[in-house]
């Protein structure tokens, strides 16, 4: 029996910086998509089925939770245009996704900002389309009534301004890029 030997060829180094891309289904950091659709979608639902609207538990008190709607967006601005909202919210998600696909971000906290951004964005976009109107019920002293998602939201934009405005100054250890490679999966 004669055994033939394939030819070993080692693969050729890759010359000069590489742009590397992120895929959805790679990032794990995407995962904050789902991860805050579904907690957003749950409290909604236990508000839904266990409160009235307007009402509040405790009765008084710094934080409360408040059983209301919004046919607005935040603040109540644009009350009634539900239409033009879901088209917003459509447009800012097909931006977000554009952006994160079109960057290669390097910075996991970056991506966790889109993440956030886009799993809230989402969240509110369902309730305007099942039911015309956001549930919110997080009651917090002077603030309006707001939801998870509009907190998602708010958190995502301040992560995303901070690490774009004040990252490029910052440490590279606290902005270190991903690889896909095996080596650093353990550190994720």
């Amino acid at each position: 029996m004669v055994e033939y030997m394939e030819a070993y060829t080692p693969e050729k180094p890759a010359v000069g910086p590489t742009k590397q891309r992120f895929s959805w289904y790679r990032d794990w950091l995407l995962l904050t998509v789902p991860t805050v659709l579904a907690a957003d979608q749950l409290s909604k639902l236990l508000i839904r089925t266990n409160m009235y609207v307007g009402e509040s538990w405790p009765a008084e008190g710094l934080f409360r939770l408040t059983y209301g709607t919004n046919s607005g967006s935040a603040f109540g601005l644009f009350s009634n245009q539900t239409p033009l909202l879901i088209l917003a919210s459509l447009v800012a998600i097909g931006f977000l996704v554009y952006f994160y696909r079109t960057q290669a971000l390097p910075r996991r906290l970056l991506r966790f900002a889109i993440g956030l951004q886009i799993g809230g964005a989402l969240g509110n976009l369902i309730d305007r389309l099942w039911a015309g109107t956001v549930v919110d019920f997080i009651d917090v002293g002077p603030w309006p009534i707001f939801n998870l998602a509009d907190s998602s939201i708010v958190v995502g934009m301040a992560l995303l301004i901070g690490t774009l405005v004040l990252g490029r100054g910052g440490s590279p250890s606290s902005f270190q890029a991903d690889s896909d490679g095996p080596a650093d999966s353990a550190s994720q």
